[in-house]
């Protein structure tokens, strides 16, 4: 049986690991903290396939086909885990604030419909019949029925259980340090426990993942990206749509807790949560849902994003034989988990993938 190395125990990690395993590969997943615990945790979890994305091509592809894997993907982890993730078919409503944003929500709705894709352009009365909850000061909405949303905690609980109830083994608390390359072949990792042989090895370290020593020269860096979130709630729940604007969003769960976000802060791998992030994002979902401001606070948090130079995840098999990356998804890593997983699993097991990646290579 192949031995498959994982860097990471994040929804990347753990999704790889489970596909792996049952592609029947004994896996060992390296994680410094707790699964799950740093960019996976800290997202808000919309499946923005249309509404996060801004236009056609292949990355476009890649979501739409990962958005489509996510209702069957809650089905077999709750099979599994009896862990729901939280998968609702809520929607996703663009407001348009003023005539500039306006005309660029036309635009996009222009090619998705093109491309046969739900999406409607709603006048003010239109989108408050909708969600009444939406400010009398917007110019009009779009509305992507098909965007979901799924509890990101969840979903890396989830996924961390079903790959250790399927035989993968987990290693928490123990640090990468350098990859072991001998002539171009993958020999292992070593960490702070020493060497750790194995076949093949995974990438899977979110924002850290360019900073592992031996990594080959990618096609693109990979650097971390700030961003912070604040939590309200209401009860009973006030929204039922998630709000999607040009500043950020807002994420209403079932049980009323609502999730706002997010700012866009490059400074390092720095996570603290400040003064005038907090304000930026409450200023930006109280100019599209005001009844927030009446809400109870509940916590704020900060994540670090795994951004690239390209703006294109970093998927596949790397120079280097032997050695995959799964990394480099930025705003898009729990839409992308159930495809990339597919990638990953299909490359090591010599099948071509559904969709095409070539775009998406390491290098």
């Amino acid at each position: 049986m192949e031995r498959v190395v994982i860097i990471g125990a994040g929804v990347m990690g753990c999704a790889c690991a489970l596909r792996l395993v049952e592609a029947g590969f004994a896996v060992t997943l390296l994680e410094k903290s707790l699964p799950g615990a740093e960019s996976s945790a800290a997202a808000a979890g919309i499946l923005g396939a249309q509404s996060e994305v801004s236009g056609p091509g292949p990355f476009f592809e890649l979501c739409l086909a990962s958005r489509e894997r996510f209702r069957e993907y809650a089905r077999e982890l709750w099979d599994l885990t009896g862990i729901s993730i939280g998968y609702e078919d809520s929607g996703v409503m663009e407001v348009a604030l003023d005539p500039a944003e306006g005309r660029l929500a036309a635009a996009r709705a222009e090619w998705m419909l093109a491309r046969g894709l739900r999406v409607e352009l709603l006048d003010r009365e239109q989108a408050r019949q909708l969600e009444p909850a939406l400010t009398e000061q917007m110019i009009g909405a779009s509305y992507f029925p098909d965007d979901h949303q799924v509890d990101p905690v969840a979903l890396s609980a989830a996924l961390a259980a079903a790959a250790a109830r399927l035989g993968a083994v987990f290693r928490t608390g123990e640090r990468v340090r350098a990859l072991l390359v001998e002539n171009n072949g993958i020999q292992g990792v070593l960490t702070d426990a020493g060497p750790l042989h194995a076949e093949r090895v995974v990438v899977a370290g979110g924002a850290w993942s360019g900073e592992l020593p031996g990594l080959p020269p990618l096609r693109t860096t990979i650097k971390p990206v700030a961003g912070q979130i604040i939590q309200v709630e209401s009860r009973p729940p006030r929204l039922r749509h998630v709000v999607y604007g040009y500043k950020g969003y807002i994420v209403p769960r079932a049980d009323g807790r609502v999730v706002m976000g997010s700012t866009l802060e490059d400074r390092g791998f720095d996570k603290a949560v400040t003064l005038g992030g907090l304000q930026r994002v409450a200023t930006m979902a109280n100019a599209m849902v005001p009844v927030l401001a009446e809400m109870r606070f509940v916590q704020a948090w900060s994540g670090l994003r795994p951004a690239t130079a390209d703006g294109l995840p970093v998927l596949g098999a790397s120079s280097v034989v032997g050695l995959y990356v799964a990394a480099g998804h930025y705003r898009n890593g729990i839409l992308l988990t159930p495809i990339t997983a597919e990638i990953i699993r299909d490359q090591m097991t010599g099948k071509s993938p559904a969709v095409p990646v070539d775009l998406f290579a390491p290098g």
